[in-house]
């Protein structure tokens, strides 16, 4: 939203009250609070007819600097809030001179001027990092009685801004002019399924405004070296979170709003669905399943979208007869191949449903606020809404989950969730402004949980589309409804990195396209980009998404591919629990990982899966592709080629190829199983070890499948000797080096077989050096 007219005008709508004068600070119970005028104060009677800005500064975590901004504190804050963590302790430190006063949290610390030049200032130890000037912290009026309030952050030379949320535009937000409100716009335009209040810049700190509502960015738009944002009424609070690294921001930002919680490791495997319009029974999904069986293509989860519940009764749980006349022994004789099985769901209740005369007599839907139940006739009709702030609602809603999950269901794909109306009450007195973005918190919550509590913990997964701040406790989230080009194939990508560096772990996307039906070889490049994410669906719109659909050549493509993927799940699986510890996501944009890198700091066509692997999906049919490697030996994790970074790259791959490079000094896991992503990782495990310069040391971890660790691996260099070290398991593993010669001789009694250094089970510990040729 913008207020001004060029760098010197207001516009003649608004009035803008900005901060110029600290007139006088209070501390109190490790708050500091600077009274700030919007005129100089010289005389006594520059006291009148004058508003009074009140900052408050405060610290909830370490390293986390809190600003709260109120004009009128006599507001009500109906809620809903987002659920933040917090401690209290000695990690404030609050100090006054004559000149500024300080708060300190951690290695951050904000500087308030005294005097007539109103200043905020953040530092990093003695490096500022950001900060707000005179005037940029304001209460604004228009013209028709609508107020505001709104900061303007500093953006230096050089300085890139991400995040956001999902987001299908360039991947750098410096530019860009962002509303924060959900929408159901497909990935082919501005708007975004999940907006997130949060943006990270290459610097490293990152800023989280703390209001589920409308939240208007202008980054480097309105103001070239501002990033400005506002939000309608009385307060705004945001958090400036310290780095000092983009890693270390994440971290603590999912420390305040949620860490991801841990997918189980089946999720991880390929999923296929009925798709969304077309003819389907239980015949239909068994020639789906059993041909992909007698095609050797591994299928983990089936999805049964809108249409296993009967037209116009969306949502009521029940299964359409006409088509599934047994559905519980249909799940058995399912589950009995190999497979979980995900249906769809959203909180869109049709007038025909069995659910709404119920959910009308009990007070379960959302209202008008006349009392009548709010409906519409899109997408079903006489559409209604539960009410998930009734806690009785959420309990209804969710023992009819628990009936789908005692039949056989093992995830929800939670749809929708972005069309919330504001026009309505809700049960709890929730502000329906500030609910229009929160409600699909609420609602992928109480999905999320009802599967935590039927299956246990790191057996619930969604596959959710709509998302605020702190939805990434509720993984896995894909990316909505994309077209069957390379154009939205590129765009999901964006989306994807977007919402990681957002703090979200997991992300999908629909193998091929969701709209139309994709020509063979874009379905055969996006099954490499699929797969090699963190959760890989096939799924369309009105044509079915089986590889034979295509041709022969597809079929293998997606063999190899998903073979692969589930070969590196002991490599993958290690990452998903980084993202649950850290809050790192599993698919990284590259200035995540390669920070002093600048060229990394633009790079949205290529990422790291996890710290070690490249990928750079190929947007074309010939096979071509540009790519940048940063500095050092990579190696080709197909083709064991060896090639130096530091360069930009240009090749051509087949359809069962692609850049797919292992980062110097980084030991991947491979497992022996080719068939599941869920099995026994340390269980024959290959360890790789890539291309470990002199002086430098490497390390990682084979988990089990529920995330506990059963192996640590360290391997240290000191010219042609490689010193090995792995405890745990006892399991037999082998041991190769990669892209540094051959291995000339072991110490430690072990034998060397085609390369690999073989080690029998029932050791714990095991220590070896390999002397290089």
């Amino acid at each position: 939203m913008k207020f001004t007219d060029g760098n010197w005008l207001i516009r003649e709508q608004y009035n803008v009250l900005g901060a110029v004068q600290a007139h006088d600070f209070e501390q109190r119970d490790g708050r500091l609070t600077a009274y700030a005028a919007p005129r100089p104060i010289v005389t006594r009677s520059n006291m009148l007819d004058t508003m009074l800005l009140t900052v408050h500064f405060h610290s909830p975590l370490p390293g986390v600097i809190g600003v709260k901004l109120v004009h009128h504190a006599g507001v009500v804050d109906r809620g809903p809030a987002f659920e933040l963590s917090s401690q209290t302790g000695d990690h404030v430190i609050i100090e006054e001179n004559e000149n500024e006063a300080v708060l300190t949290s951690g290695n951050l610390s904000v500087h308030i001027r005294k005097g007539p030049e109103w200043a905020v200032d953040f530092y990093r130890g003695g490096e500022r990092i950001t900060g707000s000037t005179q005037k940029s912290m304001a209460y604004i009026k228009e013209n028709n009685g609508n107020a505001f309030m709104r900061e303007e952050l500093d953006v230096g030379v050089g300085e890139w801004v991400y995040g956001l949320g999902e987001r299908f535009t360039p991947f750098i937000r410096n530019g860009q002019v962002v509303d924060l409100w959900n929408k159901d716009g497909g990935t082919s335009s501005e708007q975004s399924y999940k907006n997130i209040p949060f943006y990270i810049t290459n610097k490293g700190y990152g800023v989280f405004v703390n209001h589920p509502e409308l939240v208007s960015f202008e980054i480097a738009s309105e103001k070239v070296k501002k990033v400005q944002f506002s939000v309608a009424g009385e307060s705004l609070e945001y958090f400036v979170i310290d780095g000092p690294s983009m890693k270390d921001v994440l971290g603590r930002y999912t420390d305040l709003t949620g860490k991801p919680a841990l997918p189980p490791a089946w999720s991880f495997g390929l999923w296929l669905t009925t798709s969304f319009t077309t003819n389907y029974d239980e015949a239909t999904v068994n020639s789906f399943v059993d041909g992909m069986a007698e095609r050797d293509l591994p299928l983990h989860v089936f999805h049964f979208d809108c249409f296993w519940m009967r037209e116009f009764h969306w949502t009521d749980f029940k299964w359409d007869e006409r088509v599934f006349p047994d559905p519980v022994g249909m799940l058995t004789r399912l589950k009995e191949k190999g497979l979980k099985i995900c249906v769809w769901i959203n909180p869109y209740i049709a007038q025909r449903s069995r659910l709404f005369e119920e959910g009308k007599q009990h007070g379960y839907l959302v209202k008008k606020p006349s009392g009548d139940v709010w409906q519409w006739d899109l997408w079903q009709p006489g559409m209604a809404l539960v009410d998930f702030t009734n806690p009785a609602a959420c309990e209804w809603y969710a023992g009819y989950l628990r009936e789908l999950v005692d039949m056989g269901v093992d995830s929800f794909k939670t749809d929708f969730g972005e069309r919330i109306p504001t026009d309505v009450a809700y049960y709890d007195g929730s502000d329906p402004v500030k609910m229009h973005n929160y409600y699909t918190y609420l609602y992928n919550k109480v999905v999320f949980e009802v599967l935590e509590e039927k299956l246990g913990k790191n057996e619930a997964a969604l596959f959710a589309r709509s998302a605020t701040a702190g939805g990434q406790k509720f993984p896995v989230h894909w990316g909505g409804d994309c077209y069957a080009d390379y154009e939205s194939m590129a765009e999901s990508l964006r989306g994807g990195l977007s919402l990681g560096i957002s703090g979200f772990g997991f992300w999908s996307h629909d193998i091929g396209g969701f709209e139309n039906t994709a020509p063979v070889h874009v379905f055969k490049r996006w099954l490499a980009f699929g797969l090699l994410s963190s959760h890989s669906r096939l799924h369309g719109s009105k044509s079915y998404r089986v590889p034979w659909a295509y041709d022969t050549e597809a079929v293998d493509v997606t063999r190899f591919f998903t073979k692969l993927k589930c070969r590196i799940m002991p490599y993958l699986f290690n990452t998903a629990v980084q993202a649950t510890e850290l809050g790192l996501p599993s698919m990284r944009a590259m200035v995540l990982e390669f920070p002093e890198d600048p060229t990394s700091e633009m790079l949205d066509r290529q990422y790291m899966l996890g710290d070690s692997i490249l990928v750079a999906p190929i947007f074309n049919e010939q096979g071509s592709v540009t790519y940048y490697l940063p500095a050092g030996k990579w190696t080709h994790l197909l083709t064991g080629e060896v090639v130096e970074g530091g360069s930009w790259r240009k090749e051509n791959y087949d359809f069962f190829s692609l850049p797919l490079f292992v980062r110097p000094n980084s030991i991947i896991a491979l497992g022996a199983n080719d068939l599941r992503p869920d099995y026994d990782y340390a269980d024959g495990v290959s360890l790789e070890l890539h291309n470990l310069e002199d002086g430098r040391a490497a390390e990682t971890k084979v988990r089990d499948i529920a995330g506990v660790t059963e192996m640590k691996v360290a391997a240290s260099r000191q010219g042609d000797a490689i010193s090995v070290k792995v405890e745990g398991s006892g399991k037999p593993f082998s041991f190769a080096v990669k892209g540094m010669g051959n291995i000339a001789a072991v110490e430690g009694g072990l034998e060397v077989t085609n390369g690999f250094v073989n080690v029998a089970g029932g050791s714990k510990q095991v220590e070896f050096t390999i002397r290089l040729s």
